[in-house]
């Protein structure tokens, strides 16, 4: 996994984080679980590339 793979997933479930917050802030179930959604596809993307690294290591 390259450096600028890892800074986007991480970036993606940042700003994900920030959407779920406000969104409870602001009661919009909406924006809530748009935050919600990207946090999840951040980290997905981030553990398939971790696992792709092992197996590639192997």
């Amino acid at each position: 996994m390259g450096a600028d793979d890892t800074v986007k997933n991480r970036s993606k479930q940042v700003k994900g984080k920030a959407k779920e917050v406000t969104g409870k802030a602001t009661k919009n179930k909406k924006l809530e679980w748009s935050g919600k959604s990207d946090m999840a596809s951040g980290e997905v993307k981030q553990r398939g590339s971790k696992v792709s690294d092992a197996l590639k290591s192997d």
